[in-house]
């Protein structure tokens, strides 16, 4: 259930982001928007620890600051897997990734605080 919830957070952020950031664009059915944050999903659970913990001592030096660089990177190349997804350039990517990241986030923190969503 956490997954499939996760997933909708991806689905509800890419919505957002498309609704909101210049030069980032969604035009696809609802079927390939849950494609789009199951990829998403995806590359950040299988993918990103691993990029992580190889530059884990630029992370250190830029006192965690490369992660977003590393987020913008890893949104960049879902992209190019996501056919209805257009993103130019680092800033639509920068703030895609911000609100990608506030939208689990605030899953996170609202699964955690309501019990219910854990126990399905």
């Amino acid at each position: 259930m956490r997954l499939l919830i996760r997933i909708l957070a991806n689905c509800a952020a890419i919505i957002i982001a498309a609704k909101y950031v210049p030069g980032f664009s969604f035009r696809g059915s609802i079927s390939e928007l849950l494609m789009a944050g199951i990829i998403i999903g995806l590359i950040n659970a299988l993918i990103k620890p691993i990029i992580e913990l190889i530059a884990l001592p630029v992370v250190f030096l830029t006192l965690g600051l490369f992660n977003i660089i590393i987020n913008v990177g890893l949104l960049l190349f879902a992209a190019k897997f996501i056919p209805h997804l257009t993103i130019d350039g680092f800033w639509p990517a920068f703030w895609g990734v911000l609100i990608i990241s506030l939208m689990n986030h605030l899953v996170s923190r609202l699964s955690r605080n309501t019990g219910n969503l854990n126990n399905f």
